[in-house]
């Protein structure tokens, strides 16, 4: 292919006026053979401008991943297009040495084009990958180094998450090459220019890569691994250069010597954490991990107590590697080997490392002033908590003092110190505070702190409330949140607490500290009964106050208090639901608008549409507040389904679920058919999210579902295109259970729709089934055509016979019929096996032309149905005991917890054992029997009920199968021989069993029917209702 043309139509695209043009170009010379070769090359000329390279790398990186690897055939379908195996090929012999020779902006796009080879390729068609990187390796030239280190990079990351098993060809591959990395990594040590540092950062992430889910011990043995071990302890070790401390603190993180070290970091803790942690680790590392800790933690704890010490003398240390050497120092807590080297240190540590750490410093200050908003979401960010040295050193300071002994004792002596000092900094106060806080739980345990702790709050937390600075007074409220469990020794103090809680909630000028008072406000609602006495007064402004400051923060933990609120609150809310649903929903609108993909954002929108959720729950009693609320929320379904926010499908299904449970307005069934849009649009991978939806369409309003043809048959094509595509047998079970729903709870009145249904379930019969769920559901549905009206089905198996080939051997009838007599026993839960008796006893009691299949089967239909009917007895017993547990309420223990001996380990024995059973369950595979499977478990889709699961329903499938057995008795004595003929005594006991439960429900059922009728009550009108024992009335 022509390279020059090449290169005009690459620099066309770049041009605004002539983009579209080339685009399209490229379009149509895409596919023809030699054309991603031409690109590589015109790529790699150097007298080319480089945004025109860059054009063309990008175009070549989405060529590769898209179209690299060969595709299915679609039956019917064109050929996909792929890449030819020429022209890969030709790639594969020159990406290599590409990556090698590009400058760094091309290397990036074509590391990924590498990344995607090996995916597919690796090792089957590219073997050459491993032999082109050690020639480079081994090359004195150093040229070569960085790319060739790059694509070895990009050759691990793809065996990264892989289980040890398969990692087999990374392994042989780095038989050859980890030696070379340790060598070239020994050659580059002793050298600390940037070039140098940067090569010895891609080697160390290599072995980060390579070792961190596991750690191949035949590819590394103890030797190598503690030749790996003293470079990762040697890198820790070695000073910065001089010159880097020119450089302003923001941006040394970002320079090679501090990245160098923060991986040498990781792969220190990595190793000790997974590996080293005698107690914590699964079984093949056992061994490995007493070996560890005891060759390395003198070591390697020299060097970080070393790193700590700088921090201590304000000399400078990037916030990553402080946080992974205080991750290291808290693994080493726990084991008693590691501890006698720090136990001398830790008071120090205490003092002069994690109290600074957990002080209010220079940076937050200046950040709470400048963007009090940015601010806030650093502080509540989850994903800054895996990188935050002060979360680290959280961690830190509660491990020791829970752990070791006179570590709480200690550390407690020295905040009373700062917080009674007379001439304390503020900012020291702060970090006292804060070191109490996160000690809270442990306090809480001991009895000598647990006795002082109102008296802490009165005298040092409650007066911060008045603080001229915000950020104490923001620490007043996070203390509160972390002691909200507190037994209060008098009511009062809790009164106080909640009054300043509130009052900084609804008046104070900074925005942290009001976002800090909601979050405490609602961790005292959630452990303190009275405190809501103390909130109500206030609710009303409390919640419009809430909602203002979740639109001006758009914190998600917000929307969790104001979910508590909503629970706790409902009836006072009553007034303002609609303007709290309006707000809600204008806020999720302005969420949407302003959002750049960021997660959090999506984090906050979901909140916010939960919190909807939550509002309709709590008043789906209340039908004129819901009416009341309808509109709004259906505003937000409407934006999402319209819009395709595909990310909110599943929350805004939920909200049509809420909004259809009792009743279903004309604006609802307009839902349902934008559903129906959605799903033919964008929308079939979230069926089983509508179903909860669909099944209100047909249950709640049944005449309204079927005044209007179009409904059944949006369902019907839905369940048809899961039915008929490639979804899952999941999704198709789902599919199965709504046509059943439809037809019982339509009985009698949807006949010209039993054919298609039927028909539906038949085919899908045909092919490959998986699973017995799927099976049995597809059964179901045959089934409830039968419950619903057996001559009907009949001739419609008839009709199918006629139009399939009249002359097979076998008819879909008899076939149907044995398949479901086979597979009673895959029938569980109650509804299932309720309808599965129904379904035998109607063909049982079908007279004048019951099918021949039946006859056949006659000495297995009782078996059967004796094997239902014990699964519905232990289905039954399930659900009355599972009532009774739920009234069952447990209460928690209050026990002191005990500190480690100096020469102790913390082990985590639930830990362990989970490990190895996670490890077993890892040997076994996943060959699941039906044993494990409780006989009693409501199937998934027993949720969806039918008329058959009402709690007055009249069929009594137990009542229906004697007097259907009793008339054949009396009618037909032949037949009533041929079914019961060839019991075995066992099988005629629990007959017996089944006629005598049967008389026992009827009678039930009469008495309940008598006592609602008003008959025969015995009400004792003198119980007492309430019941004191010297304390406050109960059953209030």
């Amino acid at each position: 292919m022509d390279t020059r043309k090449l290169q005009d139509v690459l620099r066309a695209t770049i041009d605004p006026n002539q983009r579209q043009q080339a685009e399209e170009q490229l379009t149509q010379i895409h596919k023809i053979i030699g054309f991603a070769p031409s690109l590589l090359q015109v790529i790699m000329l150097n007298d080319i401008d480089m945004p025109v390279r860059q054009a063309g790398v990008i175009y070549l990186k989405n060529l590769i991943t898209q179209n690299w690897a060969d595709r299915e055939v679609e039956p019917g379908q064109p050929l996909p297009f792929s890449i030819h195996e020429q022209d890969r090929a030709m790639i594969r012999d020159a990406i290599v040495d590409a990556v090698v020779l590009a400058p760094d902006l091309i290397r990036v796009q074509l590391a990924v084009c590498v990344s995607n080879i090996v995916k597919h390729d690796f090792p089957a068609r590219w073997t050459q990958i491993v032999d082109k990187i050690s020639i480079y390796l081994q090359n004195p030239d150093a040229s070569g180094w960085s790319g060739a280190l790059l694509c070895l990079y990009q050759l691990v990351k793809n065996f990264e998450y892989k289980k040890p098993e398969d990692r087999g060809p990374l392994n042989e591959a780095m038989n050859l090459l980890f030696p070379m990395m340790y060598q070239l990594c020994v050659r580059l040590l002793p050298d600390q220019s940037e070039q140098s540092v940067m090569l010895q950062k891609q080697i160390l992430k290599i072995y980060f890569a390579l070792t961190q889910y596991s750690l191949p011990l035949n590819l590394i043995s103890r030797e190598v691994f503690s030749q790996w071990m003293e470079i990762a302890r040697a890198v820790a070790d070695r000073p910065v250069p001089e010159q880097t401390n020119s450089v302003d603190e923001d941006d040394r993180v970002d320079l090679p010597w501090w990245k160098c070290k923060k991986w040498a970091l990781h792969i220190l803790y990595r190793m000790f954490e997974r590996y080293g942690s005698p107690g914590n680790v699964s079984h093949e590392y056992r061994e490995f991990s007493e070996w560890y800790l005891k060759t390395f933690s003198a070591g390697i704890l020299e060097v970080l107590l070393k790193v700590l010490d700088q921090y201590r003398r304000k000399i400078y240390v990037s916030p990553r590697v402080l946080q992974q050497t205080i991750n290291y120092i808290n693994q080493g807590v726990s084991h008693a080997f590691s501890w006698k080297f720090l136990k001398p240190h830790m008071f120090a540590i205490v003092q002069d490392v994690l109290f600074p750490l957990l002080s209010y410093s220079q940076a937050d200050e200046e950040l709470w002033n400048s963007d009090p908003y940015e601010y806030i979401r650093v502080k509540f960010d989850i994903f800054e908590d895996f990188i935050s040295p002060v979360t680290a050193a959280q961690t830190l300071l509660h491990s020791c003092c829970k752990k070791r002994k006179d570590m709480l004792q200690k550390t407690m002596h020295f905040v009373m110190q700062v917080l009674t000092s007379p001439n304390a900094d503020p900012r020291q106060k702060d970090g006292a505070l804060h070191m109490v806080g996160t000690l809270a739980d442990v306090l809480l345990k001991k009895k000598l702190y647990k006795e002082q702790m109102d008296n802490m709050l009165c005298q040092y937390v409650f007066p911060e409330f008045a603080s001229p600075r915000g950020h104490m007074r923001a620490r007043a409220c996070w203390v509160l949140h972390y002691f909200s469990e507190i037994k209060f020794k008098q009511e009062a103090i809790l009164a106080e607490a909640v009054r300043l809680t509130t009052n900084a909630l609804l008046t104070d000028q900074d925005l942290p500290v009001k976002v800090e008072a909601a979050i405490a406000l609602q961790m005292l609602l959630n452990a303190q009964e009275k405190a809501q006495k103390y909130v109500e007064p206030q609710i009303k402004q409390i919640t419009l106050e809430l909602l203002t400051i979740i639109r001006e923060t758009e914190n998600d933990d917000l929307t969790s208090v104001m979910q508590k609120i909503v629970c706790t609150y409902t009836e006072q809310l009553m007034p303002i639901a609609f303007e709290i649903c309006q707000h809600l929903a204008t806020t999720f609108s302005q969420v949407l608008e302003t959002d750049e993909g960021s997660d959090e954002k999506a984090i906050t929108a979901m909140g916010l549409l939960n919190t909807i959720e939550t509002l309709l729950t709590v008043m789906e009693d209340q039908p004129e507040i819901m009416a009341q609320l309808q509109p709004t929320v259906l505003s937000v379904v409407g934006h999402i389904f319209t819009q395709s926010v595909m990310e909110f499908y599943e929350e805004a299904l939920s909200l049509v679920y809420d909004l259809t449970s009792k009743s279903i307005s004309p604006d609802m069934w307009k839902v349902l058919e934008l559903m129906y849009q959605v799903f033919q649009k964008d929308g079939i991978d979230y069926f089983t999210d509508m179903m909860p939806a669909l099944h209100n369409y047909v249950t709640v309003d049944t005449p309204a579902f079927l005044s209007n043809e179009n409904h059944i048959l949006a369902m019907f094509n839905m369940c048809k295109a899961i039915l008929t595509g490639d979804a899952g047998e999941d999704p198709e079970c789902h599919a199965a259970k709504l046509l059943e729903v439809i037809i019982l709870q339509c009985k009698g009145h949807i006949d010209q729709c039993i054919p298609s249904f039927v028909e539906l379930v038949l085919q899908r019969l045909t092919r490959e089934v998986k699973t017995s769920e799927l099976r049995t559901m597809c059964l179901q549905v045959v089934i409830a055509a039968l419950y619903y009206n057996p001559t009907l089905l009949f001739d419609t198996l008839e009709k199918l016979q006629m139009a399939v080939s009249p002359a097979t051997n076998e008819s879909i009838t008899s076939h149907f019929i044995k398949q479901w007599i086979h597979d009673t026993d895959c029938f569980l839960g109650l509804h299932d096996r309720k309808l599965c008796v129904l379904g035998l006893c109607t063909l049982l009691s079908a007279t004048g032309n019951r099918p021949v299949a039946v006859n056949e089967c006659a000495a297995q239909v009782i078996p059967s149905l004796i094997l239902l009917f014990d699964g519905l007895k232990r289905a039954y017993a399930a659900k009355a005991q599972e009532s009774e547990d739920e009234e069952e309420e447990e209460e928690e223990s209050d026990g002191e917890q005990e500190v480690l001996s100096s020469d102790e380990d913390d082990i985590d024995e639930s830990n362990q054992e989970y490990l190895e059973l996670l490890q077993e369950k890892d040997d076994d595979g996943d060959d699941e029997s039906d044993d494990e499977y409780e006989a009693n478990e409501e199937t998934a889709l027993e949720s969806y009920s039918t008329p058959l699961d009402e709690e007055n329903c009249t069929v009594d499938e137990y009542i229906v199968f004697k007097e259907v057995l009793q008339n054949i008795q009396a009618g037909d004595p032949g037949w009533y021989q041929v079914l019961t003929g060839n019991l075995t005594t066992e099988q005629q006991k629990a007959l017996q069993e089944v006629m005598l439960l049967a008389d026992q429900r009827k009678a039930a059922a009469e008495s309940k029917r008598i006592e609602q009728s008003g008959g025969y009550v015995f009400n004792q009108q003198t119980v007492p209702t309430s019941f004191n024992f010297g304390g406050a009335p109960l059953g209030r």
